[in-house]
Order: C-alpha cells, then sequence, then structure tokens
C-alpha cells in the first residue's frame, strides 16, 4: 500500500521522514510511505512552502490514484488557508481514499467530511513518531490505514456517527462553508496551549452555533499545556463543558481518548 504524505501547514525533518520510514518498514513492510518533497520546503519561518506550493502538492498527491492513503505530515497553523484552492479540484482518486491527522489538520478533514470525499479520520500526525510513546501513537495510525484495525480506536465509539477536532479549528469553522453538517453525531473536541478562559470563550462559540444544532452530544478529549491565567482560572474544563452542553440542551457524555500526545486514538467521521 502507498500512502502519500504532504505537510499543508508546518513542514518536518528528513529525521523525523526517516524515524518514521524505518519504524513502518518493519511494523508494516507492505506499506510504501512516500513523501512529497514540500514537506521539507520553509516559507515565511512557519509554512512548508507558500500557500501555492502547499496546495500544489495537496492535489499532486490527492488526485494520485497510486495512493490508498493521505497522511498529513504535521499540524500548526496553514491548512485553512488552502481550502479554496483545492477542495473544488479533488478528483475520483481523492473519493477512494482515507485522510489521517489532527489538529490543524482538522479543516481539512471538516471540508472534506462536509463534501463526502473519501474518509476524513482524526488519528495521529506522522511527526508524532517524535512524541513520547510515538511509536504507539504512529501504530495507531498505519494500522487503521493499513487493514482498519479496530484496537486504535477513541474506545467510546459505537453505533452513532462521531466527529473529533481541535476546539479552536472547529469554532474558527463554525459560521463558514468548511464545517460538516454533524446532525446526530458525537462530537469530540480536544485543545493545546491556551488559557482556561479562552477554553471557555471557545465552548461559548460552540454552544451557540446554529451549524451544531442537532448533535447527538459532546466528549471532552484532553486539554494540555494550560497557560496560566492571572488571576487563576476557577473551573475545571469537565465542569466547563458540562455547563456550556446545557446551555447547547445536549448531553455530554464524559471522556474521549484524544488530545495532542502520544495516546491520541483513532476517530473515523461518521460511522465506522
Amino acid at each position: 500500500m502507498k500512502i502519500g504524505i504532504v505537510a499543508p501547514a508546518r513542514p518536518i525533518t528528513q529525521d523525523i521522514a526517516a524515524r518514521a520510514t524505518a519504524f513502518a518498514a518493519i511494523a508494516y513492510p507492505s506499506v510504501d510511505l512516500v513523501f512529497h518533497p514540500q514537506c521539507f520546503t520553509s516559507d515565511g519561518g512557519h509554512f512548508a512552502g507558500s500557500d501555492a506550493v502547499r496546495a500544489a502538492a495537496f492535489l499532486d498527491v490527492a488526485n494520485d490514484p497510486a495512493f490508498g492513503a493521505i497522511w498529513f505530515a504535521r499540524g500548526g497553523y496553514g491548512s485553512n488557508r488552502i481550502l479554496d484552492a483545492v477542495i473544488p479540484k479533488l478528483g475520483p482518486a481523492a473519493a477512494a481514499k482515507s485522510w489521517l491527522g489532527y489538529s490543524d489538520m482538522g479543516f481539512l478533514l471538516g471540508a472534506l467530511y462536509a463534501r463526502r470525499i473519501g474518509r476524513p479520520v482524526h488519528a495521529p500526525l506522522v511527526a508524532d513518531i517524535m512524541r513520547p510513546n510515538g511509536d504507539a501513537s504512529i501504530t495507531r495510525a498505519l494500522g487503521w490505514m493499513v487493514n482498519k484495525d479496530k484496537r486504535g480506536l477513541e474506545p467510546s465509539i459505537g453505533k452513532q456517527p462521531v466527529a473529533a477536532f481541535n476546539l479552536s479549528i472547529l469554532t474558527a469553522m463554525i459560521g463558514s462553508q468548511w464545517l460538516p453538517d454533524l446532525a446526530d453525531h458525537v462530537l469530540m473536541v480536544e485543545e493545546i496551549s491556551e488559557p482556561l478562559y479562552r477554553v471557555d470563550r471557545m465552548l461559548f462559540t460552540m454552544a451557540q452555533a446554529t451549524q451544531l444544532q442537532g448533535i447527538a452530544g459532546v466528549r471532552l478529549g484532553r486539554i494540555g499545556d494550560i497557560q496560566p491565567n492571572d488571576p487563576p482560572w476557577g473551573e475545571e474544563p469537565e465542569a466547563m463543558i458540562v455547563r456550556w452542553c446545557a446551555e447547547m440542551k445536549v448531553p455530554y457524555l464524559g471522556r474521549a481518548d484524544i488530545g495532542h500526545d502520544g495516546d491520541n486514538k483513532v476517530v473515523p467521521f461518521g460511522h465506522i
């Protein structure tokens, strides 16, 4: 199986690619990881190439029928800037693929799901090989891509359709054409490197969004690397989301095993 790797936001290093390739060669010898050269390009000190370069690389791999899946290299910021350039140009080959990533890649996963293009999956990124428990992390992603191995799935997934997002990405998509219809879905959210007042503000946006009316419930993933508040914030994340779910008039369903860490589980959008 050929898996195409692109970086719609930030670049990765050759060391990351080499480590992921070496691990895949041992754990999944039938897999051929193909890194687009764009993954190692830098533009403006942040992006993996200009918007045009990132869009062109994405379309190169997405519309190539030789690739059975697209695995995003890294998150960061930037994939939203290429949505208009790439989503309308996806052809039949793109519809046959799985698309794996999380964090900033939620922009692409959401846009793909909104148009029912392929199978978007909230799952570990290639660069997660460098995290603690990185080998186990990318094993979950590869296991799903290669043989739909359910052992890496988020354990609460059942008969209801699901979707998972970084909370800041979800709230950035609200009001746009790219947010999918999530009626009857269980929505899982997680966040990283924010003070809790900002998390509360994003939960307000989620709770008030008319586009999210009709969801079946909400699960809370990990809120990691919480930044300090001055004065200190006096409410825990789970209490916050319980309060906002009541405002939203949807059930809070408990925790989800997702987050910006090596334990991040696999969440295929929709039904399994």
